[in-house]
């Protein structure tokens, strides 16, 4: 089951070894609920656990993950697994997850430059 939830990075803990073969790391996102906002843990395992290096506590953050359930002596467990992590927001308050770097050295920045000559309305067959 995968879901998305948006938020502020609360806490990043170290990644820890678990094993010879498993890593794991967690993270806690503030998700606002009202007047009383949520802090929910998730965490990253593998290689995912490098992916949260390039972020700090307070960033906005959208995270992907999925819901996993188990029993151990008796016990159930939830893990919520994060498997993606994109910054939301930034200085233009929009929901950009990219960066320039990511296109073309021609894109255009402007679709729509001011110096461009004005677009036909007239687009009528007849």
């Amino acid at each position: 089951m995968a879901f998305d939830v948006e938020g502020k990075l609360h806490r990043i803990f170290p990644t820890e070894q678990k094993s010879a073969s498993f890593s794991a790391r967690e993270f806690v996102l503030e998700v606002p609920d009202g007047n009383y906002p949520q802090l929910i843990k998730f965490q990253a395992v593998q290689d995912r656990c490098g992916q949260l290096d390039n972020f700090q506590e307070g960033d906005q953050v959208k995270v992907s993950f999925d819901l996993r359930g188990r029993e151990w002596n008796g016990k159930y467990l939830t893990n919520l697994n994060a498997w993606r992590v994109d910054r939301v927001g930034g200085v233009d308050g929009g929901n950009r997850t990219t960066s320039p770097t990511d296109f073309p050295a021609d894109f255009p920045t402007d679709p729509f430059p001011k110096d461009a000559p004005p677009i036909s309305t007239d687009d009528l067959p007849f």
